[in-house]
């Protein structure tokens, strides 16, 4: 009977043909392999056809470094601070031998080449598809007042001190050549409700975030609130928010003196007054475009006091184009500022979490990927978290930022080692579960002094270029004479 199974007369003479059909067959119903532990995390919000072979260009040949390994090596490394190019191409290795794939090369130069082959207006086209889709899955009661809230406000971070980036963003000018970093200045407009990054400008350090933030305007839709700091609240900001149909609520620059005498009372303080357009135009806008906007605004000035146990107490005036006292009062507007703080936490996940204070990169082709880099991972994390959140009906606010970075890098990899269907499904949830238990305290009116308890080794500054420079001998005797003989002279 064996022998009649094996030996089947009418499956005999196809068996040339069958067997070229089953190897066919697996390619066309069955999902490719996954090639990295946060593909099969986050393999679903990054569309398929962003990092399939093109037909012509610099990722249409068959490479070892393809755009598809790029891509999720190069997140990998983004999530995973401070870590090195070599560590990269080793998980790499490491991976391409575990699945019986071809091996890179030990040399880091193909990776960082095909890095900066990457197509930067597919990872941006990524960053809006994710962000929009966060927006989309906040809950109608999430929304401030029935109104969508954006928040904006501008951060700076540094790059590596070469020709090309010193060239394309200067340090400032109190450093001396060969001692500082070349500074890059960033806008960004992110999502109240959910935290998503919505669009983002950058430029050198000496332009300003008014001038950067011409790119952010179109993203304001009617109905919209922008949410900004005290820089923004100025004449010229209101204009155009109101120009597109939105309104603003910004703490009122410093430029501008409130005064509660004047204006249609509202309240013991709050007045509805009349700006006039200031007669100087004002950097970034060009005289006749600073004509266009309307030679009067009609605006709301709110001010309240912040009370916190063990602080003085602080007044805080806000300017807003929301002119209702009855549906927006000074309570509800004096709350919503209070969370403008989470622009500046946001900003301390991609700059700390993230590591993106400090690019190490070396041309400014490489430093626009790495923010890009560096800006999706921010968005992909914030999607996990936000699921968690929806899942488990916790604040989102609350989750830690931090703890799902290190748990999309762990339960990455364990799902990369699932076999089944099920396996996957039980890891995912179980993942969600742990990042809405991990929670941040609860701490209202916390006030985090930026300072540091660790003391730094007692190196000298470096005071010209590295090659110029000339140590001190014995320098530690040295800074210890001149100590105290600084301390000598106060006591005298």
């Amino acid at each position: 009977m064996k022998n009649l199974d094996f030996f089947t007369p009418f499956f005999g003479p196809w068996r040339t043909r069958l067997s070229a059909a089953r190897r066919a067959l697996p390619q066309v119903t069955n999902p490719r392999p996954i090639l990295h532990q946060l593909e099969a995390l986050f393999g679903s919000l990054v569309a398929r056809h962003w990092l399939s072979p093109t037909e012509e260009g610099d990722w249409s040949r068959q490479r070892q470094w393809s755009l598809r390994r790029t891509f999720w090596t190069f997140l990998g490394q983004v999530l995973t601070p401070r870590s090195a190019c070599r560590a990269a191409v080793r998980q790499a290795q490491a991976q391409a031998r575990l699945e019986n794939r071809t091996v890179p090369n030990d040399d880091t130069s193909a990776y960082c080449q095909a890095r900066g082959r990457l197509p930067l207006e597919d990872l941006h086209a990524m960053i809006d598809q994710v962000g929009h889709t966060l927006a989309q899955r906040v809950p109608a009661a999430a929304r401030w007042c029935g109104r969508r809230v954006k928040v904006a406000d501008g951060t700076t971070f540094t790059a590596m001190d070469t020709p090309a980036n010193q060239a394309a963003f200067a340090q400032p000018k109190t450093q001396k050549p060969g001692c500082g970093f070349p500074l890059v200045r960033m806008v960004a407009l992110f999502s109240l409700a959910s935290g998503a990054l919505l669009g983002w400008a950058t430029g050198t350090y000496l332009q300003s975030e008014l001038s950067l933030a011409a790119a952010l305007w179109a993203l304001l839709d009617p109905g919209d609130v922008l949410l900004a700091d005290r820089h923004w609240g100025c004449y010229r900001v209101l204009a155009l928010v109101l120009g597109r149909g939105a309104d603003a609520v910004c703490r009122l620059h410093a430029s501008r003196k409130a005064d509660f005498r004047r204006g249609q009372k509202h309240g013991a303080w709050d007045r509805v007054v009349v700006w006039q357009r200031p007669r100087q135009v004002p950097p970034g806008l060009s005289p006749l475009e600073w004509l266009a906007l309307p030679a009067t605004l009609t605006v709301r000035l709110v001010r309240f006091v912040v009370q916190e146990k063990g602080f003085r107490s602080r007044r805080v005036t806000l300017v807003t184009s929301l002119l209702d006292a009855e549906r927006y009062p000074v309570s509800a507007l004096a709350a919503l500022y209070r969370r403008r703080w989470q622009v500046e936490l946001s900003f301390r996940q991609i700059k700390t979490a993230l590591g993106m204070n400090h690019l190490e990169v070396r041309s400014p082709r490489m430093i626009e990927r790495a923010l890009a880099m560096h800006l999706l991972a921010y968005q992909l994390i914030r999607g996990l978290v936000q699921e968690a959140a929806l899942t488990w009906d916790v604040p989102l606010e609350r989750i830690s930022f931090q703890g799902a970075v290190d748990a999309a890098r762990h339960f990455g990899e364990a799902l990369l080692r699932a076999r089944t269907k099920k396996q996957r499904t039980a890891l995912l949830a179980e993942l969600l579960r742990i990042l809405a238990a991990d929670q941040v305290p609860e701490r209202p009116g916390r006030v985090e002094p930026r300072a540091v308890k660790r003391r730094g080794k007692a190196y000298p500054r470096l005071s010209c270029p590295r090659h110029k420079f000339k140590e001190v001998p014995h320098r530690n005797r040295v800074y210890a004479a001149r100590a105290k003989a600084r301390k000598i002279r106060v006591l005298k």
